[in-house]
């Protein structure tokens, strides 16, 4: 019985990572972005999916998409995530809206609209899985003016609970990870990279971390293998953080 994953936000970063690290192991894998995503297209088990989190039109479309090309999902991984940064005397409303609508909003309705295709093929001996993507930020102080960032990984933190409470009985086992540095447009555009995530100075920021170093590919893909595998099955409504010791400096 082959698995298949949905995962948001697989143009860049966490979520082209963790795309990548599925398909390699034959994982049929369903890729959502508002970008093209040229690089995963290559691979016969992708399937690429356009989709604005944000958005409830682009989300009602997505959805019908994903129903008319699948039967089952057996693991959503709402990873697609934006932020927002200005100093606190500017910052605008639009960036709390567009925060709170994508990192909080689409994460429940996304998960919400998907729940018959999570049961569909889900068990007590197999249960379907639900990984949420927070951040160390909705845990400690952001290092950044991204007021809004931090508060709705918080609530993101605080669903993964809720959502596991409600859906453990349904077969569906829900838990979170807060990832801390890795090498992203995003953390890229905080420590002056300007985005340019190929020619940031990873090392210098690195330093910064107990571990010596930012995240990599392996250390988020193995996390979420733990989550998404029979080692993580009784694990439920937790938020593990993968931060190489950010929070405890």
């Amino acid at each position: 019985m082959k698995t298949t994953i949905l995962i948001t936000g697989t143009s860049r970063g966490i979520g082209k990572a963790l795309a990548l690290h599925f398909l390699s192991q034959g994982v049929t894998v369903i890729g959502s972005s508002r970008k093209t995503q040229s690089e995963l297209t290559h691979y016969p088990n992708f399937f690429s999916l356009k989709l604005d989190l944000s958005n409830s039109k682009s989300r009602a479309t997505a959805i019908q998409q994903v129903q008319d090309n699948f039967e089952s999902i057996d693991i959503l991984i709402n990873n697609a995530g934006v932020s927002w940064g200005a100093p606190i005397e500017e910052f605008p409303e639009i960036g709390w809206d567009k925060v709170m609508d994508t990192n909080v909003k689409g994460v429940f309705f996304l998960t919400q609209k998907l729940l018959p295709l999570l049961q569909a093929r889900a068990t007590k001996d197999n249960t379907s899985r639900i990984v949420n993507i927070g951040s160390i930020d909705g845990i400690g102080t952001p290092s950044f003016e991204t007021y809004s960032y931090g508060p709705s990984k918080a609530a993101v933190h605080s669903l993964t609970k809720v959502l596991a409470g409600r859906l453990a009985s349904r077969h569906i086992i829900v838990n979170a990870i807060a990832p801390g540095p890795f090498p992203t447009w995003m953390l890229s555009t905080g420590v002056g990279g300007g985005g340019d995530v190929d020619n940031t100075d990873w090392e210098t920021v690195g330093r910064m971390n107990p571990s010596g170093r930012v995240g990599t590919p392996e250390d988020i893909a193995g996390l979420a293998l733990y989550l998404c595998s029979r080692a993580g099955a009784f694990t439920v409504g937790e938020v593990i953080t993968c931060d190489g010791g950010s929070l405890l400096k």
